[in-house]
């Protein structure tokens, strides 16, 4: 088990593997995605069980797009099926729901479901799901450059900081990947500067509580310098 007082404060999870894992499971790529909701929720409800304060996971990239339209449809609507299965279980923990990316592109059917579930989820208190969907690090920086541009102020680290997407979110702690690539991908690019960071071979989908504390128990061995 993991010592509470020393888990990340905030962290990321980038979601990686679920074709594979469904190619090696001989089924249909598309059922890959939808085990591998099933394992965001369940690790993500772990997390905050653990004592993690803010837990954000790479959904949907701006990246994926290029992806073929059946499956980028298939996703689409498996996040409008995710936020309407889930919503009620994250709630009912206390779980403030919030949406990092770009709204160009996305219908309204899954902007009203997104919309919903922020609204309803507003005042919890007990942790923060970011969802990072239609989402890029090069973009949000560079809306954030151009925000903070159009509002006449001079080009900070404090004034980009205060332009990001859901700007009150701290620092990513500690960045976590599945399926043996161990790259960030374009993933919180800003808030992941001085991030640990965990790569594992596991699919996403094949990940558990287990490996989750493996994780864990890895971070509180890191000594964490900050450029020192």
């Amino acid at each position: 088990m993991t010592d509470a007082a020393s888990v990340p404060n905030h962290i990321g999870y980038i979601l990686d593997g679920n074709r594979r894992w469904a190619k090696q499971h001989g089924r249909p790529t598309l059922e890959g995605h939808r085990q591998g909701l099933e394992t965001f929720k369940n690790i993500a409800l772990a997390s905050f069980d653990r004592g993690i304060k803010v837990v954000s996971a790479y959904v949907f990239s701006t990246e994926n797009w290029q992806r073929t339209q059946e499956e980028v449809s298939y996703l689409m609507r498996l996040v409008v099926k995710g936020v309407e299965k889930h919503l009620t279980t994250f709630h009912k923990a206390g779980i403030r729901l919030v949406m990092l990316g770009s709204r160009d592109g996305l219908d309204a059917k899954i902007l009203q479901t997104i919309d919903r579930a922020v609204q309803t989820t507003k005042d919890n208190t007990k942790g923060t799901l970011a969802i990072c969907f239609n989402y890029g690090g090069q973009q949000e920086i560079v809306d954030a450059a151009n925000a903070a541009t159009a509002a006449g102020q001079p080009l900070t680290i404090q004034s980009l900081q205060a332009n990001l997407y859901e700007p009150d979110l701290p620092a990513v702690d500690f960045v976590i990947r599945t399926s043996g690539e161990q790259r960030i991908s374009n993933f919180m690019l800003w808030r992941a500067a001085y991030s640990e960071l965990y790569f594992t071979d596991k699919l996403w989908p094949d990940f558990n509580e287990a490996d989750l504390d493996q994780a864990l128990a890895e971070y509180q061995q890191r000594q964490r310098r900050y450029g020192q």
